[in-house]
C-alpha cells in the first residue's frame, strides 16, 4: 500500500519537526536504520534510539531506550523501523504518552492501515512506506548532485 502524500505536506512535517524517536534503531552501521537515525541528527534532529534488545548502550552520544515510555522528552514525529505487524502497539504507546504527538513515520516496507487510521483520528499525521531521510534529501535539494531525479523544476543555478 502507497498513499499519495504531497511534496508540501512531506515538506511540512520535515521542517516543523524537532525530536524523532527512532523505534527499531540499530547500532549496526550496516542497518538502514542506524544510517536513516545517524543522517537525522546530522541535519539537526534530535534523535532518540528506542530498541529493547539495545537498551543501555550508547548510539550517537545518548543512551538506547527500551521503549517509548523511558523518553521523557517531548516527541513531534515517532519513526518506525519495525515490521508492519508490529506496528499496532507501538502507535498506541505513542499516542498515550506524547501528548503533542504530530506524525507517525512507517518506513519504506511498513504500513498499517487500522493503526494509522486510529492515529489520524486523534489528529495526528500518519506517513507509510516511506523514509524521513530520503524525502529530506528529495525536498531540500539533497539528491540533485547525486544525479537523482528529484521531480522538482528549478531555474536556479547551483
Amino acid at each position: 500500500m502507497d498513499e499519495h502524500y504531497s511534496d508540501a505536506h512531506l515538506r511540512d512535517i520535515l521542517k516543523r519537526t524537532k525530536n524523532i524517536a527512532v523505534v527499531g534503531v540499530s547500532p549496526n552501521p550496516q542497518r538502514p536504520s542506524y544510517f536513516v537515525a545517524r543522517y537525522l541528527g546530522l541535519k539537526g534532529f534530535n534523535v532518540i534510539s528506542v530498541n529493547p534488545g539495545h537498551a543501555g548502550k550508547e548510539l550517537f552520544g545518548s543512551t538506547i531506550r527500551a521503549s517509548l515510555s523511558e523518553i521523557e522528552e517531548p516527541i513531534d514525529m515517532v519513526d518506525i523501523f519495525r515490521r508492519s505487524d508490529a506496528v499496532p502497539p507501538i502507535v498506541d504507546e505513542a499516542m498515550e504518552r506524547f501528548a503533542d504527538l504530530k506524525t507517525i513515520w512507517m518506513q519504506i516496507g511498513v504500513t498499517h492501515p487500522e493503526a494509522a487510521g486510529k492515529a489520524r483520528a486523534k489528529g495526528i499525521d500518519v506517513i507509510m512506506n516511506r523514509c524521513p531521510k530520503i524525502e529530506y534529501q528529495r525536498l531540500f535539494w539533497e539528491l540533485r548532485m547525486a544525479g537523482f531525479n528529484t521531480g522538482v523544476i528549478s531555474s536556479k543555478l547551483s
